[in-house]
């Protein structure tokens, strides 16, 4: 691991932040706020005479420009569409810029509040807009984007945690004996199940909408990638088991106006959570020479925090064996 305070964000100063905007023909007026991301940084800078823009620096090495660009012709083609999807902005017809050794893209500020989807019609109002953005999906596929897997997203993250003496000794086997039962019913749920593999958002929890009086808007395509449908469905559900029910349906009631769902895919929400537990871990591990990780996440890599990892995919075998989630 890098030490800290060695770490490539180290040299991203607000000078250079300013300086970055400022070369794709944009007059700062010194004001800059830093917004809340971890993988990437991403701020708000203020310009002269005009509305704010949001300025977001890509994570060194993490992705291909190849990559990178394709998130932003998938961002570019939903508008085109009118799908409320925040684009980013163009610059002599480029979108990824560079400076001071940072690649970035510079975003118009988009206003709003995370959805609380407490009621049937913004629940309905989400899934619409979702099945719209997985018909345009369904068009053409990525190639530079990766896919949805067992290998990306559990195999290869446990094998990290494992071998890179993240987990303490005293549960090390607790854990890699109940995350290996977990990956091999994920492995079983996603061999029996045929799916439609399409582009999708990603990452479409709360956080990565902003909802306004004109509905929701689609932010941060950071993580787009191929997969199921269910992807981008299955984190807007919270609650009990008859709570989640009744919201899959009122989102499924407003997808299916724009787009086929197959029902098969309900099987996959729990193998998907049981996967972002794993990854989730991993990606903190990843992260944790960067100095932004050890400040915002202090419960990390603590006994309480592994022993309680063992906890949740204890239960994630559990809700494995039993019947998927259904519509009510």
């Amino acid at each position: 691991m890098r030490d800290a305070g060695n770490h490539p964000y180290d040299l991203l100063t607000p000078d250079v932040v300013v300086a970055a905007v400022e070369s794709c023909g944009f007059l700062s007026d010194g004001r800059m706020l830093a917004l809340n991301s971890y993988e990437n940084r991403v701020y708000q800078v203020g310009i002269e005479s005009a509305s704010p823009i949001i300025a977001k620096f890509y994570r060194p090495d993490r992705w291909s420009d190849g990559a990178i660009l394709e998130e932003h012709q998938f961002s570019l083609e939903l508008v085109r569409e009118e799908i409320p999807v925040v684009p980013p902005l163009q610059h002599e017809g480029i979108t990824l810029f560079q400076h001071a050794g940072f690649r970035f893209a510079l975003f118009a500020r988009q206003g709003g509040y995370w959805p609380e989807l407490a009621t049937r019609d913004d629940r309905e109002w989400m899934g619409r807009f979702l099945g719209r953005i997985h018909a345009v999906g369904r068009r053409r596929t990525f190639k530079e984007r990766p896919a949805y897997s067992i290998e990306r997203f559990g195999i290869e993250p446990r094998e990290y945690l494992l071998e890179a003496d993240w987990i303490p000794s005293h549960v090390r086997r607790a854990y890699d004996s109940v995350s290996a039962d977990v990956l091999d019913r994920v492995q079983d749920v996603l061999e029996s199940t045929l799916t439609l593999q399409l582009r999708l958002h990603g990452d479409c929890h709360p956080g990565n909408v902003l909802w306004t009086a004109d509905g929701p808007h689609f932010v941060d395509l950071d993580d787009c990638l191929t997969g199921p449908a269910i992807q981008d469905l299955w984190m807007l559900l919270s609650g009990n088991r008859r709570d989640m029910a009744e919201q899959l349906s009122q989102i499924l009631d407003g997808y299916q106006q724009f787009a086929d769902f197959d029902y098969r895919e309900l099987v996959l929400i729990e193998a998907l959570r049981s996967l972002r537990m794993i990854h989730y871990a991993a990606w903190l591990a990843r992260r944790w020479d960067d100095p932004a990780f050890p400040a915002a996440f202090p419960w990390f890599n603590t006994q309480r925090y592994w022993q309680d990892r063992i906890l949740e995919l204890r239960e994630q075998v559990a809700l494995m064996d039993e019947p998927p989630l259904g519509p009510v």
